[in-house]
Parts: C-alpha cells; sequence; structure tokens
C-alpha cells in the first residue's frame, strides 16, 4: 500500500533549508532563506522578488512559500527567498526602510549576488506585483538568465526598462490574471509588445492575489525554469512531509498571505 499523501497548502517536502542573510551595498543586512533539493545538485534557481511590504507583501507571500515548500523536492529548483529593506516576516525583519523601488536595488543586487557567490545554477527572478517592477528594473543582470512576472502592475517600471529587456533579448514571462485589478491580459500585451520576446500569458479566472491558481502558477515556473521535469507536478508525494504552521499569517493580509477565501481587490501591488 502506498504511503502518498496529497500535497496541501501547508505541505512542506524535503529540502535543505538555510537562514541566509543578504548584504547590500548600501550597508544593510537583509532576511533571507535558501531550499536547495535535499539529495541532488540544483538544475535552476528561482530569486523571489515579494509584493509591496506595504501592503503585507514579504517572503513569505503565499505563492514564494509555497514555492520554497515544494520546488526543491519537485523540481530540483533551488528558491532563495528574502525580505526586502525594512520588511518583516516570521523569519525575521530586513535593515532599512521601505524605499519606493528606489533603494531595493541593491537588495535585488545582493540576492544576484549571493546566488553567484554559492555557484547557484541557472539563476532566474520571479518577482510578483511590486516584485515585477523590481525584476524589470534591476534584474536584467549578466548572471541572470531570465524572469517570469507575476501580476505585473508596471507602475514603477517604465518604458525603458522595457526597452532594456528588448535589448537583452533574455527570455520574459508574464502571468496575467484575467480578473487583475491593475494590468489585465489583453493591455498586457499591448505594453509588452515593446519587448519582442515578452511573452504574456492570459490566466483564465485568475486574480491578483493568485488564491486558488498557486499550482499553475508553479507549474509555469518549473515549465521554464527546468524544462525537462513534467508538468503539471504531482498532486501527491510519496516520502516524507511535514505541516508548516501558517497560523501566524492568518491576521494579516490575504495579499501577502492567502491561502483560500476572498480578497477585496483594494490593495496596493
Amino acid at each position: 500500500m502506498s504511503d502518498a499523501q496529497v500535497i496541501r497548502g501547508t505541505s512542506v517536502l524535503p529540502a535543505r533549508r538555510t537562514p541566509i542573510t543578504l548584504h547590500t551595498a548600501d550597508g544593510l543586512e537583509l532576511v533571507g532563506e535558501l531550499a536547495l533539493p535535499e539529495d541532488r545538485e540544483p538544475v535552476a534557481t528561482m530569486i523571489c522578488l515579494h509584493p509591496l511590504p506595504t501592503h503585507g507583501g514579504m517572503m513569505d507571500s503565499h505563492v514564494f512559500r509555497k514555492a520554497s515548500y515544494r520546488l526543491p523536492a519537485l523540481a530540483g529548483i533551488a528558491v532563495l527567498r528574502f525580505n526586502t529593506r525594512g520588511t518583516t516576516s516570521v523569519q525575521g525583519t530586513s535593515e532599512g526602510e521601505f524605499d519606493n523601488a528606489r533603494g531595493e536595488k541593491y537588495d535585488v543586487a545582493a540576492a544576484i549576488e549571493l546566488a553567484d557567490f554559492e555557484d547557484l545554477p541557472n539563476i532566474w527572478i520571479v518577482g510578483w506585483s511590486f516584485g515585477t517592477d523590481l525584476t524589470l528594473k534591476y534584474g536584467l543582470d549578466s548572471e541572470v538568465q531570465g524572469a517570469i512576472l507575476l501580476s505585473p502592475p508596471l507602475r514603477y517600471s517604465d518604458t525603458a526598462d522595457l526597452d532594456a529587456w528588448a535589448e537583452s533579448e533574455k527570455p520574459l514571462v508574464a502571468l496575467v490574471p484575467e480578473h487583475d485589478d491593475y494590468l489585465r491580459p489583453a493591455e498586457a500585451r499591448e505594453r509588452f509588445e515593446r519587448v519582442p520576446q515578452a511573452e504574456v500569458i492570459g490566466v483564465d479566472g485568475a486574480k491578483h492575489l493568485w488564491v486558488g491558481d498557486t499550482e499553475r502558477v508553479l507549474d509555469e515556473i518549473v515549465a521554464r525554469l527546468a524544462p525537462d521535469v513534467a508538468v503539471p507536478l504531482p498532486k501527491v508525494w510519496d516520502g516524507p512531509m511535514e505541516r508548516a504552521d501558517v497560523s501566524a499569517y492568518r491576521d494579516r493580509t490575504v495579499a501577502a498571505f492567502g491561502d483560500a477565501g476572498p480578497h477585496s481587490g483594494d490593495q496596493l501591488p
């Protein structure tokens, strides 16, 4: 008889998880975590840039939390998460203060530098909402192979950032929810036309927060970072599994922590 268990939102699959400290060029220490496959070298690396911290975004925003729980085991992907300056999560608070996508350029650079220092392979940046603006503005580094944008609002980034990505010819994938609060698929396709290689994927029925659609997001990430891994990813796991305690998130905005239930739609990206 199989001991396979259904993978749920709180399921934590095996990985080598290590707390990390990022050191920025302007002298700050940022709190983070690196999750590696338990019994093999990673095939790719995912640097997570979280949603707006002034509205609950952080390294434990639910899509990124679940990526760290699942992708090292299911896809061999290293997941590097961290709190940008002034951001708090269960792991702790990063030094500094939120700087409206200005000083955060040093945070992004510090994450890329650590991934490079650790010799992590095939580095991609995955930004979500505010994190997509950081990706477009500061993620175009020689060590970065490509980027995935979840619910891009194109609020802090501008046409010059898009033009730089176009010139780089690096892969750029935008997952755009059908019912997004800020940028929906038709407009996104128009805005990203200036990046010829950009792939804009409209996701039917989805909303900005991806509540109920985490599996689709993770499948799209794996398809780009680890194309040899079959998707959709398994929904059961035949091996050790722990359960995360997410009670600390229940009184926080669903923009960052939601696993289920409605949202007001008035959270900033």
